[in-house]
Parts: structure tokens; C-alpha cells; sequence
């Protein structure tokens, strides 16, 4: 695997898989293409595709416990180095920075900061975007729900570059950077049903738990999740995968990825594992289209 980007450095190479099928994760954080879509990126390496991610920050205003700083510069230093972990566990072919800085929670001050992806002009950060596709050729490409899964500013960021750089890295006239034009075949968001996160407020008032703070921070509100729905096209299932996916959320330390199995969280969490779900975005799914494969249709270049 190779990491590439802002201060990082070249790790070592893996056989390229020869099956022809490449895949590009756009997403935030650190820790986004674990706990989000680990099973589905881990099941398709092992079937041989190219996964790659592209990841915009590198997670500073995560929560860190101090003594989990010691050897590491600052958080965004030991973010990207359990990212690395993570990466390696499952399976990536490759990890790209996008060289943004966390935005921070939806109000918080850091949103509008110097450099914070949340405050970046959507152009440049779809330009970047649209150079990755071109320079990758994926034929498929995951990325959030048009409300970032959870209303986080960079989650909605990143999906609304992504979307446009899918349709514009075909166009070389749209940010032209010299590279071939090149129109990705799939785009999929990862959405979570809104019918799960219902059981799951349920569960946490049955317990005596607040559902408008839920997660290692208690900055997700559940029940502000429940009014936006979406389709799903797509129902991975990465049983197979489980415990490496479980492996990968481990290098996450700083972010409780050793504990998520554990307690009302993990209870939780429990109902809509070992699933990822997809909506369709492009091409538009004919008649609902309901299935367990993102390539699916897809055309192949081995």
C-alpha cells in the first residue's frame, strides 16, 4: 500500500489485484472509511478489486485522550498514523490527503477557520476530487449521504465535492489538469435507514439514555437523523470480512475503535452490522433496483 499526500510517507508496495475492478472511498476523517464502510472496502479487497481512499483531513479536532499523544506531534499526527493501520488491515491499495483541516461539529468556530474543509470554495475541493478520479479510473465511487450521515459540515463538504467531481472528471474542460478525461460508471452514498435509527433511539430511552447525544463524544443527535431517508440499491454483506473490518476499527484507538462492541453503543451498532447499505445515485436505479453487489453492470478492463 502506498499513502500519498501531505506529510506522509511512501509505505511498502502491494501486488496490484487483477481482476479490473477499481474502487475510490471519498470521505472526511480518519476513521470514516472504518466505521462507516470498513466491511464493504476490507470484502472487496479480498475479492481482488483496487480499493483506494481519498481522505480530506486528517482528523485535528478529533477528542484525544493526552497520554495517547505521547510519540506522536499533535492529533492529526496520530489520526493519520492509526488511519495508516487501518488502511493496511483492510486491505487498501492506496490512501490519498486532500490537505484540509477539520471543520468541527456542525456550529462550532472551526467551521469557518483557515483551511478547514467546511470553509473551502466547492470548486477546489472538486477539483481535487475529479484529478483522483481521473488519475485512478475508478468505476466505482462511495461516498456519504447528502447529509453526511449525520449532518457533520465535512461529511456534507466532501459529498457535495464528490458528487460534482464525478460528473466534471469527465469533462477535461472542467478542471483541466492535463489528465485524460475519465466518467467513473457507479456513484453510491452509504446511508444508514431511518427505520434502524428509530429501533435505535428506542433502545437508548428503554436504557435510560439520551439519543440526542449518542456516540464517544455525545455529539450525534439521533432523533435529528430520522427526518431524512433514502433508498437502498445495495445491501453489502461483509460477514466474511467481520473481524478484519472489527481489526481495522481497532487501530482507531483514539476514537474508542476498540470498544465499539461493547455496551448500548454497541448494542446498537449490532443492529445494522454485518451490513453496509447503499443508495444508487448514478445512473438512477431502474424499478428500485435491489441488490448485494456495488458492481454489479459494471463493465471491467483487466
Amino acid at each position: 500500500m502506498q499513502v500519498v499526500g501531505q506529510e506522509t510517507r511512501p509505505e511498502k508496495e502491494i501486488s496490484q489485484p487483477q481482476t479490473g475492478m477499481r474502487l475510490l472511498a471519498v470521505l472526511a476523517h480518519p476513521d470514516d472509511e472504518t466505521f462507516g464502510m470498513g466491511g464493504t472496502l476490507a470484502l472487496y479487497a479480498r475479492k481482488g478489486a483496487a480499493v483506494y481512499l481519498a481522505c480530506a483531513t486528517r482528523g485535528e479536532l478529533g477528542d484525544v485522550e493526552p497520554e495517547m499523544l505521547n510519540g506522536f506531534r499533535d492529533v492529526g499526527h496520530l489520526r493519520e498514523t492509526e488511519l495508516r493501520c487501518a488502511a493496511q488491515t483492510l486491505g487498501l491499495a492506496g490512501v490519498e490527503f486532500l490537505g484540509y483541516r477539520d471543520s468541527g461539529m456542525a456550529g462550532s468556530p472551526e467551521n469557518q477557520s483557515p483551511g478547514a474543509l467546511a470553509a473551502a470554495p466547492l470548486d477546489e475541493v472538486a477539483s481535487r476530487v475529479a484529478q483522483l478520479i481521473r488519475k485512478l479510473r475508478p468505476q466505482v465511487v462511495l461516498t456519504f449521504d447528502p447529509i453526511g450521515g449525520y449532518r457533520h459540515p465535512d461529511h456534507i463538504a466532501i459529498h457535495n465535492a464528490t458528487v460534482k467531481a464525478f460528473y466534471a472528471a469527465g469533462n477535461s474542460q472542467i478542471y483541466p489538469d492535463g489528465v485524460p478525461s475519465y466518467t467513473p460508471q457507479r456513484l453510491y452514498f452509504q446511508v444508514i435507514p431511518r427505520r434502524m435509527i428509530r429501533v435505535g433511539v428506542s433502545l437508548l430511552r428503554m436504557v435510560g439514555k439520551d439519543p440526542r447525544h449518542f456516540g464517544k463524544n455525545g455529539d450525534v443527535d439521533l432523533t435529528a437523523l430520522m427526518a431524512a431517508d433514502y433508498p437502498v440499491n445495495v445491501v453489502v454483506d461483509y460477514g466474511q470480512v467481520r473481524k478484519q473490518r472489527d481489526a481495522a476499527a481497532a487501530c482507531h484507538a483514539s476514537q474508542g475503535g476498540g470498544a465499539l462492541g461493547s455496551g448500548i453503543q454497541g448494542m446498537v451498532l449490532r443492529l445494522i452490522r454485518p451490513r453496509e447499505m447503499y443508495m444508487q445515485a448514478y445512473p438512477e436505479p431502474a424499478n428500485g433496483r435491489h441488490t448485494g453487489d456495488l458492481f454489479t453492470g459494471v463493465s471491467l478492463d483487466v
